[in-house]
């Protein structure tokens, strides 16, 4: 999962400090499914954040300084009036923390759970609660409570204010979040997209304000990622306006949890849901769509004669198309959409995909599509892409977008990222900046940079084994395939100045070189076995 770039204070007083919290906490997971364990911790993180929160209001209340003069601290209202969850006393950390060592410590937090759910209607239905049961052993949960009460511990260098733990559980949450798709494997996909690419598609589409939709938003990282993108470009918390929706309903607690923890305002609909189903909603117009759908999934649900199916039917054993449909759907006239999908749907001809993308092409709403390296997901190591869709590619002075009518960028990016691991890859801040960049340029726009100033556009130019802006034209030559290997070419081979009469001798000579290296390597491992007894 790559980093997001933090404050020098952040990076420097805590460098490790979630991995380090990590390897503790899952030693205490003993046995447990790491898919059950991940309620029982984040459902803690969260408990933490909102009890923190609560009590640095608190403190602000009983000093009653300024506006907060004759203020009652105990009155709900006056923290509901700053967005901070109310939290009764019996639900506070301090009292958790006090009985952690209790046989009945289980309970407690179950019905701390309640108590908040109760006086939150926000929250009604989203914590964990299920602490006491048999299977949970108690005395590790009361080590992991003071385990997680720890990061409250850490502050900012010497001159700045001391840091927010709301701060760090962010970074805990999301950290430990990542890690726990890692453990589940192919079932951490249902609620986690890595990092690097949710920012890929964030920084592609910019998204400064307006309405941000995901209709299969898992734990709400493509949200998360948006605000941050907001915040550190000189924008603000409520610039943009988030709806969600999610069929899984444990993902959706995840989800509601996730931006809690951050003040992030979201409208999840009234609870979980199929979005084939049931579109919670319908009459959204977004002015940006963020997705990682369920890759190639054949066990949905379709109505023929749904609004949605503008450019055909989609096959019911492959619900690609629906999904890139729905996001349409749900575009406002000058919308653009960036989502995640398998590589077949770039130039799948079966069930009628390659006329449904056909007239996509043809409708000109494919504005750029990247070809990513493997290994990127947790849930799968087929080869996935990135699709970009722009209902209006008219120039637009307002948002700085040249005119890219009968146009589509192609970006190959297999041949970037970094292996982590022996099978996860990740893509880096330099080859993120590669890709967003190329893109910037050729749509012509000038994001606004960290320091608050425009940056000039960078000059666009097609580079071979890369990228390549295709017309409509030629894109229909090829059989509508949007494959970018197909249009960006061979990387070109520089050319080192050696004679080919030269260098081929050369090349021989190193070769029977090796040859000879080889040999003698295998007579000393022979003679190695053979020592051993083995005789080959």
């Amino acid at each position: 999962m790559a980093k997001t770039p933090t404050k020098k204070s952040d990076s420097s007083a805590n460098l490790g400090f979630e991995a380090k919290l990590w390897l503790t906490a899952d030693k205490l997971r003993n046995n447990m499914d790491a898919a059950e364990y991940k309620h029982v911790v984040l459902g803690l993180i969260f408990l933490k954040y909102i009890s923190d929160t609560f009590e640095e209001h608190r403190a602000k209340l009983l000093a009653g300084q300024g506006d907060y003069a004759g203020a009652n601290p105990e009155d709900p209202d006056e923290y509901k009036a700053e967005n901070v969850f109310w939290v009764p006393a019996d639900a506070r950390w301090s009292h958790l923390q006090a009985a952690a060592k209790q046989p009945g410590i289980g309970k407690i937090v179950d019905d701390a759970m309640v108590a908040i759910e109760r006086d939150n209607p926000r929250l009604k239905g989203v914590l964990p609660k299920d602490y006491a049961r048999p299977g949970l052993d108690k005395q590790r949960l009361g080590e992991l409570i003071d385990l997680i009460a720890t990061i409250t511990l850490t502050a900012a260098s010497e001159g700045e204010k001391t840091h927010r733990s709301v701060d760090l559980l962010g970074r805990v949450y999301e950290y430990f979040l990542t890690r726990f798709a890692s453990a589940e494997g192919k079932n951490g996909g249902q609620f986690y997209t890595p990092s690097c690419v949710v920012r890929c598609l964030v920084e592609m589409l910019g998204p400064y304000k307006g309405r941000i939709y995901d209709p299969c938003c898992g734990s709400g990282g493509m949200f998360v990622q948006s605000e941050k993108f907001v915040e550190s470009h000189g924008g603000k918390l409520g610039d943009i306006s988030i709806y969600g929706q999610e069929s899984n309903a444990t993902t959706r607690r995840l989800a509601v949890m996730n931006l809690a923890l951050r003040g992030i305002e979201a409208d999840f609909g009234a609870e979980h849901a199929d979005t084939f189903r049931r579109d919670l909603h319908p009459d959204l117009r977004a002015d940006y769509v963020l997705a990682n759908p369920p890759f190639n999934d054949s066990d949905w649900h379709r109505r023929d004669d749904d609004v949605r199916w503008q450019f055909g039917v989609p096959p019911k054993g492959n619900a690609n198309f629906a999904w890139v449909q729905h996001f349409i759907h749900h575009l406002a006239p000058a919308g653009c959409a960036g989502f995640v999908l398998a590589n077949g749907s770039m130039s799948s001809n079966q069930s009628g995909e390659g006329e449904i993308r056909r007239a996509l092409i043809e409708a000109d709403l494919v504005d750029c599509m990247v070809a990513l390296p493997g290994q990127l997901f947790y849930s799968t190591q087929i080869p996935v892409c990135l699709w970009f869709i722009a209902k209006n590619k008219k120039a637009d002075a307002k948002r700085g977008f040249r005119d890219r009518r009968q146009q589509t960028l192609f970006i190959d990016a297999r041949k970037l990222g970094t292996l982590i691991d022996r099978v996860h890859r990740e893509l880096t801040d330099a080859d993120l900046q590669k890709i967003t960049t190329t893109y910037h340029a050729w749509r012509g726009d000038s994001p606004i940079r960290h320091s608050g100033e425009s940056r000039n556009p960078a000059f666009y130019a097609d580079l071979a084994g890369f990228c390549k802006s295709a017309t409509t034209a030629e894109i229909a030559a090829h059989g509508h395939v949007l494959t970018p290997g197909r249009y960006v070419g061979a990387e070109e081979i520089e050319d080192d100045g050696e004679p080919f009469e030269e260098k081929m001798p050369r090349l021989v000579a190193e070769l029977h070189a090796q040859f000879e290296e080889s040999a003698k390597l295998e007579e000393a491992i022979k003679a190695n076995l053979k020592g051993l007894g083995y005789d080959l």
